[in-house]
C-alpha cells in the first residue's frame, strides 16, 4: 500500500479513536426535561453546559450544514453566510495589502538604497499586533466593516512584503546581469527574468499571509460584532452554547485548512513548470 493511501487512512483512523476517547469520557447529563423537580432545584440543568460529546456535535453539524444560508434577522444567520462575511473581509484586505506588498517588495529587493531607507519603518511597525489598530481605525473610519478590513490589511501586508523582498534580492546575480547586457529595461527584466525567479518565496508570503488574516478575521469580528464567524462563536458563546462553540471553531479549522490547500497547490504547480 503506497504512502498516498496510507496516510489518509491512519489519520481516519486516528479521528475516530479520538471521536470514541472523547465520547466514553464525556459524562452522560440528563436534559432538564427530564430532570425531577429536586433535580431542577439543585441545580442539575446547569450540567448543560458541561463540554458536549462528538455526537452532539456531528448532530449539530448535520443541523446547520443542511441549511447553511438561512437568514432569520441580525443575531440568526446561517453558518454559510457567516463564513462568506468572513471571506469577504479577509479577501478585501489581503488583495489590497497585496497590490501594495508586492511591487514595494520588488523595490526593496532590487534597490539596496530603497532598503535600507524603508527598514527602519518595516522593523517598527511590523511587530505591532494588528488587533492593536482595532480602537484607531474605529476612531477614524468610523466603521466597523471597513475597519475589519483595515486590520486584516495590515496583519496581510508584511509577509507578502518580506518574503517579496527577500526573493527578489535572491534572484542569482549572473541572471541579473545577463538582462543587462540584452539591454532588457528594468520592468521588463523584473517581470521576465526576477519574477519568475522569485515567485516560490513570493508564495510562500502569500501563503502565510493568508493564514495569519484568517486567524485575525475571527478576532476582529469578535470585537466589532454584528457578522461573521467570528461573531458566530462569540455569539453562541454568550448563549452557553458549547456545542454551536466547538461547531463553529471546527469550520474555521476546516476554512483555513482550505484557504492554505488552495496556496499549496499554487506553489505546487509553479514550481512544477520551473
Amino acid at each position: 500500500m503506497s504512502i498516498n493511501l496510507k496516510a489518509p487512512l491512519l489519520s481516519l483512523l486516528l479521528l475516530l479513536s479520538m471521536m470514541v476517547i472523547w465520547e466514553m469520557a464525556t459524562p452522560k447529563v440528563k436534559s432538564a426535561e427530564n430532570m425531577t423537580e429536586y433535580e431542577l432545584l439543585m441545580g442539575g440543568a446547569s450540567e448543560e453546559a458541561r463540554v458536549p460529546p462528538p455526537s452532539a456535535i456531528v448532530k449539530k453539524a448535520i443541523e446547520e450544514l443542511s441549511n447553511p444560508l438561512y437568514d432569520n434577522g441580525p443575531n440568526d444567520k446561517g453558518i454559510g453566510i457567516q463564513i462568506a462575511y468572513s471571506l469577504y473581509r479577509v479577501l478585501t484586505g489581503y488583495s489590497l495589502a497585496a497590490l501594495i506588498a508586492l511591487p514595494l517588495g520588488f523595490l526593496i529587493g532590487m534597490s539596496p538604497l530603497a532598503y535600507k531607507t524603508l527598514d527602519p519603518f518595516i522593523q517598527v511597525l511590523k511587530p505591532i499586533s494588528p488587533l492593536a489598530w482595532m480602537p484607531l481605525a474605529l476612531f477614524i473610519i468610523q466603521d466597523s466593516e471597513a475597519s475589519a478590513i483595515f486590520v486584516i490589511f495590515i496583519c496581510s501586508i508584511w509577509p507578502m512584503l518580506i518574503n517579496t523582498a527577500f526573493g527578489v534580492a535572491g534572484v542569482r546575480k549572473d541572471w541579473v546581469n545577463v538582462a543587462k547586457t540584452h539591454e532588457l529595461g528594468t520592468l521588463r527584466t523584473a517581470l521576465q527574468v526576477i519574477l519568475p525567479a522569485a515567485a516560490p518565496t513570493i508564495l510562500t508570503g502569500m501563503r502565510i499571509s493568508i493564514g495569519i488574516a484568517w486567524l485575525v478575521i475571527v478576532a476582529a469580528e469578535m470585537l466589532v460584532g454584528g457578522t461573521g464567524i467570528g461573531y458566530y462563536v462569540w455569539n453562541e458563546w454568550n448563549n452557553l452554547d458549547l456545542t454551536s462553540v466547538i461547531f463553529s471553531i471546527l469550520v474555521i479549522g476546516f476554512v483555513g485548512m482550505l484557504l492554505d490547500t488552495f496556496f499549496a497547490h499554487v506553489q505546487s504547480a509553479i514550481q512544477y513548470q520551473e
